[in-house]
């Protein structure tokens, strides 16, 4: 099958294909090897063609999985020292596995219950279980029991996909941005440089052709398919997944709202424990911020256990959406939560 042709694998499938194959072999793996018979891989990749893309692939697939904890080693061939190509990667198990001491007590197991409600239920898909197989034909043992329940995350934003795979191939996209405040959506066509994912939510960033501006874009305000060009896209070197966090962060700290929440309210229990909070001498809470209309919705969802202070541009958003559900909805007495609230509510 031609890579053009070839099935789109999830990014977290890959992800889990190549660290259960490097568990699954203990001498571990070249990278031609991987290339050609790991799920994920081996859909895209050509016998005797050029398979540099690929290969770049695999390199950020690396990372990826040692940023995630994932001990990857790297073994030089001892009859071919220096020879890239020959190298073998591999996990070792004792490393990677959790001690036999350990174990966690049941509000743990709840904590960790809880986490892997990101996970969709189900098993290890058929073309792992016959990537394995395969593997093992290269002489690696595998004894792996999570096979019978291994989960695989998926991404609840449908532009995810789409968007990794214009990563992979360093091309420009296109797509439908709709912003707060807006009545239409514009059309956008960027670079994508790096998904990351900021205060729980998903962001592409990403930079114009046009005129080389680096822009962040919410996952959930593309309203429509993310079409992927064949138009290829160069990016700078400083144009990483690290570079826009501490872009994010800048606008994160450079932000603050002030509010007033009830004591020992859900409010006060949930914005203390907010990143970078601050609580006053007065009691008042000091909350940062990256996006207004996103914050807006926060402190909207406690009710009457916050006020807004300031800025008044979140006030006032906080102060029109109370509105929006009273007329949707209707004041159950004779005061709108606005009016009940001193005219300060948020």
């Amino acid at each position: 099958m031609s890579a053009a042709r070839a099935p789109r694998i999830p990014v977290e499938e890959r992800l889990f294909s190549l660290v259960l194959a490097l568990l699954a072999t203990e001498p571990g793996l070249t990278k031609s090897e991987i290339l050609s018979t790991v799920q994920g891989y081996r859909q895209k990749h050509s016998p005797n063609g050029d398979n540099t893309a690929l290969e770049r692939q695999f390199e950020r697939d690396k990372d990826d999985i040692r940023e995630l904890g994932v001990p990857l080693e790297t073994l030089d061939d001892p009859a071919a020292s220096g020879n890239n190509q020959m190298l073998r990667y591999r996990i070792p198990r004792g490393a990677y596995e959790l001690p036999l001491d350990i174990s966690f007590s049941s509000e743990e197991t709840a904590l960790l219950t809880l986490a892997a409600m990101v996970w969709r239920e189900g098993t290890l898909s058929g073309e792992s279980r016959r990537a394995l197989l395969k593997l093992r034909s290269l002489g690696g043992h595998a004894a792996v029991p999570e096979l019978d329940y291994a989960p695989r995350i998926r991404s609840r934003d449908a532009a995810f996909e789409p968007l990794r795979d214009a990563l992979d191939r360093a091309v420009l996209v296109r797509f439908p941005y709709l912003k707060p405040g807006e009545s239409e959506p514009r059309r956008r066509e960027v670079a994508p440089f790096a998904l990351v994912q900021h205060q729980g939510r998903w962001m592409v960033a990403c930079i114009e052709p046009d005129t080389g501006r680096r822009k962040t874009f919410l996952l959930s305000r593309i309203i429509g398919p993310v079409q992927v060009t064949t138009v290829a896209a160069e990016r700078p070197a400083d144009a990483t997944a690290e570079s826009a966090l501490a872009a994010l962060d800048e606008v994160w700290e450079a932000r603050t709202a002030l509010i007033r929440v009830v004591p020992g309210s859900d409010a006060e229990t949930r914005l203390t424990k907010r990143r970078s909070t601050s609580v006053r001498d007065d009691g008042l809470l000091e909350i940062h911020f990256a996006d207004l209309q996103i914050v807006a919705d926060e402190l909207v969802s406690f009710g009457p256990e916050v006020t807004v202070l300031e800025p008044e541009s979140v006030r006032q958003l906080v102060v029109a959406r109370l509105r929006r559900l009273v007329a949707a909805h209707g004041p159950t007495t004779g005061q709108t939560p606005v009016e009940s609230s001193g005219g300060h509510h948020g």
